[in-house]
């Protein structure tokens, strides 16, 4: 099936850019490139600006690619995972950054798009993976993990109460025929929560638990947040938008252990979050939380207390 064409609506792009208030010359860096909305907005807000745009999802870098085209050589594109930021950036012939945006989790293309195996509303194969050419499958998962281990990551990942049943049910039913497709398992779900009831799918919660253990996005969070603080000139900011509480959990700990250290200066003391305008127009945008922080001078530390933006 031939990919279409790529497209993300950015959450809360206005106030990403007031955050990182982009400054003419500046050097910036996208490390969830997706469709490209943000660094377009970055790129035309901040005349001279140079950006690294980086994303793990090859789809995401074509169109990227063709959305910045306009902006030419000040547009420096690269394929990996923002949890490498500082090898990426090095090899960029970047040593500092003005503002580096971090989009996590999955695009509405990934997810609209049915054969990358990310939602149940599509039969497809259970594939899950934000960079294609990785080796990890959320099949091969389901078909290898033990039940226990299946059952954890699944209460973990997912805050599932009935992850136990659910991978009963998995172990059982890979032990007749292996779950290839999204809808095997959905329906899989379903049965072992005896039916569908409520306003959430049952098996929301465990398909976004299979989807951060396959990508292993939590470490990769963890990994970055040191590199993309360390990375940043003093002055420069780091703005980060989380759409589950696992992710801001981890995010508002992370600035908020550099802020204690000195390294930060928070600008956000509680996250930023979509209006009901920006809700009515992209309802994925209700869970989105931005936090914001900015890189302190050594000598500044310990002397600036938290300032709430805007």
């Amino acid at each position: 099936m031939a990919d279409p064409v790529f497209q993300h609506i950015p959450v809360l792009r206005d106030d990403v850019i007031s955050a990182l208030a982009p400054q003419p010359g500046g050097c910036y860096i996208d490390g969830t490139l997706g469709g490209a909305g943000h660094a377009a907005a970055l790129l035309a807000a901040a005349p001279g600006a140079r950006l690294l745009g980086i994303d793990c999802d090859p789809a995401a870098l074509a169109a990227a690619r063709e959305r910045l085209h306009p902006w030419g050589e000040r547009v420096t594109l690269m394929h990996g995972n923002f949890r490498d930021l500082g090898r990426i950036a090095a090899e960029a012939g970047i040593t500092a950054a003005d503002g580096i945006l971090l989009d996590l989790g999955v695009s509405s293309h990934q997810l609209d798009h049915g054969a990358r195996g990310f939602s149940f509303m599509h039969d497809a194969p259970l594939d899950m993976r934000l960079d294609p050419t990785a080796p990890l499958s959320a099949a091969d998962l389901v078909a290898d993990v033990d039940e226990r281990q299946l059952a954890d990551l699944i209460y973990r990942y997912g805050d599932e109460p009935a992850s136990r049943r659910i991978a009963r049910f998995i172990v059982e039913q890979r032990r007749r025929t292996p779950i290839r497709t999204t809808g095997e398992l959905a329906a899989l779900v379903v049965r072992a929560l005896g039916g569908r009831r409520g306003k959430i799918h049952p098996a929301t919660r465990t398909f976004q638990a299979l989807r951060i253990a396959v990508n292993d996005e939590l470490a990769s969070l963890t990994a970055v947040l040191p590199q993309a603080i360390a990375l940043l000139r003093p002055g420069g900011r780091l703005a980060i938008i989380a759409f589950h509480s696992l992710e801001d959990r981890l995010v508002k700990h992370g600035l908020r252990d550099a802020a204690h250290d000195g390294r930060v200066q928070l600008i956000t003391r509680r996250p930023i979050s979509a209006d009901d305008s920006e809700i009515r127009q992209n309802p994925r945008s209700r869970s989105a939380h931005l936090r914001v922080a900015q890189r302190l001078d050594a000598d500044a530390a310990g002397q600036i207390d938290e300032v709430v933006w805007p």
